[in-house]
């Protein structure tokens, strides 16, 4: 009898994982790949549009994976502390831990789960999900294809996709109140999502009244950074970095001057997650 064997391909909601999606579909339409994602509770609304224009293309239904409990639970297990770079307990149990529940029935009764994985070929510094099981295998497709961010791009745009939305303001998907957003990304989801924003900082009083002494913001609460002066303080230094950043990148012929500057070509490679930004 032949082995059984799953393939899967987790979505974010964000511009990697759907290229990634959309590329598997098209050069590898003999797999029976489902998509998933592990919905937080906590996204941002464009991502729920983009996904539904995703489903459209893949046309077949992308599996929602939701926690068995909600971030206020897990906020209140860890003493209301806001989960940090250092402490990353909302991707423990809101992505990983409903993954792991969802694929250990499977591994368990021996079927080989292959996990395809949106690392691009250009992104050396990061890493993927690490397999702790003899039957659950990680694939990296671009890395193995040498597709880089400029291939993503164009794999969205043949395909008649594009970008998510929230690409026009913010380059990371994930949770609304993300700690590894920047400065000028919480200023914008203010601008887009006050009620967002309003909830971010609601979190970050609990956490204080609570003993904890970590803001979404490192060093700088959600109250001091919205002050009008303080925004705009922000507004100028990001386009200070972005001339500065534009002055040093060398033209392409090859490629358009459109190609967007993510927030990690300005402000460095964070080690942020690839379950929630890829």
């Amino acid at each position: 009898m032949a082995e059984q064997e799953k393939h899967v391909l987790g979505l974010s909601g964000g511009r990697d994982s759907a290229a990634l999606a959309v590329y598997m579909r098209q050069y590898h339409p003999e797999l029976a790949i489902e998509y998933f994602f592990t919905d937080t509770g906590k996204e941002l609304p464009e991502v729920y549009e983009y996904l539904g224009r995703l489903e459209g293309f893949l046309g077949k239904p992308i599996t929602r994976l939701n926690p068995d409990r909600n971030f206020d639970y897990w906020l209140r297990q860890y003493n209301n502390f806001l989960p940090s770079a250092q402490a990353r307990w909302c991707t423990k149990q809101l992505k990983l831990r409903p993954f792991e529940q969802w694929l250990r029935p499977l591994l368990e009764n021996d079927i080989k789960v292959c996990s395809y994985v949106a690392i691009r070929a250009d992104e050396e510094y990061r890493s993927g999900y690490t397999s702790k099981h003899g039957n659950l295998a990680i694939k990296l497709p671009f890395k193995d294809a040498g597709i880089d961010k400029f291939g993503v791009l164009e794999i969205l745009e043949d395909a008649g996709l594009g970008l998510p939305q929230y690409y026009a303001w913010r380059t990371r998907s994930g949770c609304t109140f993300c700690f590894f957003q920047q400065k000028i990304e919480w200023v914008r989801l203010k601008e887009k999502h006050p009620d967002a924003f309003e909830e971010a900082k609601a979190y970050e009083k609990n956490a204080a009244e609570h003993g904890s002494p970590f803001t979404w913001c490192q060093g700088e609460s959600l109250a001091a950074l919205e002050h009008p002066e303080r925004i705009e303080q922000i507004r100028q230094d990001h386009q200070q970095r972005l001339k500065q950043i534009q002055k040093k990148t060398l033209p392409n012929p090859l490629r358009p001057e459109s190609e967007p500057l993510d927030m990690d070509d300005l402000y460095g490679h964070a080690k942020s997650c690839f379950f929630c930004h890829k």
